[in-house]
C-alpha cells in the first residue's frame, strides 16, 4: 500500500481522535513523508515503534500501510481497543503489543532497529523525559526519525487567561514546567525552545517544529454553512500554514517536532 492509501488511512484515524491530542492532518503529512523516506532508504517494511501508543490510532494505519509496528503501552484497556482495531483491519500480524511503560523500552525493542519512533502525548506524563528520550534515541536507527507531540505551555496560559483564570495563567507562565496546582493531569508542558533543547540534548537533529491545533478546537463554521467537507479543507489549509508561522505556531494547543538521529 502506497501514498494514497496511507494518506486515506491516517486521515481517518486523525478525524477520529484529533481532539484527544493525537495530531492533525499536518502531523499526518510529516509522517507520511517519513515513511516514504524510510522506504527510499531501503526499508521495504518500515519499522515503527509507538511509545505510549494507547488504543492504536497511529499503529493500525501504519500497519495497514505496510509497516511493522511495535506499541509499548501500559494501559491494558487501551491495548484491548488496539487489538480489536487491528483485528478489524486485518493487521494483527503486523503489530507487536508490549504491555509495559516507556522505561522498559530497551527490554523490548532492539537498539537501532526502528525507522521511526513516535512519542506522542508522552513526555508530559513520564517521570523522567530525558531518560525516556535516551531510550527512544537508542531504539531508532541511524538516519531514522523521532516524532514528538507535546502539550504547549503557551496555549495553556492563553486559554486560562482568556477564560478569566488569571492567577492560574500567571502561575503557568512563571513556572518553567508549565503546570499549576495539584489537579493537573500532566507533569509538564513545553514551548518550542524547551522541546528543541530536550531533543538536541538527546543527540537528535531537529528538522521541524510546527504547531498542531492553532484554532481547530475553538472555531466552527459561520452562520448556516452546511458544506462540512469544504469547511474542513479550509481549516486544514489554514492550520497547515498557521502551524509553521510564528507567533501562531507558538500558541497552538500542541507542538509537533520531527528530529533525526545522525547516520
Amino acid at each position: 500500500m502506497r501514498t494514497r492509501e496511507v494518506s486515506q488511512l491516517l486521515l481517518g484515524a486523525m478525524r477520529a481522535e484529533t481532539s484527544a491530542g493525537h495530531g492533525s492532518a499536518a502531523v499526518r503529512k510529516v509522517l507520511e513523508a517519513e515513511v516514504r523516506a524510510a522506504r527510499a532508504r531501503g526499508s521495504e517494511e518500515p519499522v515503527v515503534v509507538d511509545v505510549g501508543g494507547g488504543s492504536g490510532v497511529w499503529a493500525v494505519p501504519f500497519a495497514a500501510s505496510g509497516c511493522r509496528v511495535t506499541v509499548v503501552e501500559p494501559n491494558l484497556d487501551a491495548l484491548a481497543t488496539l487489538q480489536r482495531r487491528a483485528a478489524e483491519d486485518g493487521v494483527s500480524d503486523r503489530i507487536t503489543v508490549v504491555a509495559d511503560d516507556s522505561e522498559a523500552l530497551a527490554q523490548h525493542v532492539r537498539p537501532g532497529s526502528a525507522d521511526l519512533v513516535l512519542a506522542h502525548s508522552l513526555l508530559e506524563v513520564v517521570d523522567d523525559p530525558r531518560r525516556t528520550m535516551a531510550a527512544i534515541v537508542e531504539a531508532v536507527a541511524g538516519g531514522g526519525a523521532v516524532s514528538v507531540l507535546v502539550a504547549n505551555r503557551h496555549a495553556a496560559v492563553l486559554h486560562r487567561a482568556l477564560t478569566g483564570r488569571l492567577a492560574e495563567a500567571r502561575e503557568l507562565l512563571s513556572e518553567p514546567g508549565g503546570v499549576c496546582g495539584d489537579t493537573e493531569t500532566v507533569q509538564r508542558r513545553y514551548d518550542a525552545d524547551t522541546l528543541t533543547e530536550l531533543l538536541v540534548e538527546a543527540g537528535l537533529s531537529v528538522e521541524q517544529v510546527q504547531g498542531d491545533g492553532v484554532v481547530a478546537e475553538v472555531v466552527s463554521p459561520q452562520g448556516t454553512r452546511t458544506d462540512t467537507a469544504a469547511w474542513e479543507r479550509e481549516l486544514a489549509e489554514f492550520e497547515a500554514l498557521a502551524g509553521v508561522t510564528r507567533p501562531l505556531r507558538d500558541i497552538a494547543t500542541r507542538l509537533h517536532a520531527l528530529a533525526r538521529k545522525p547516520s
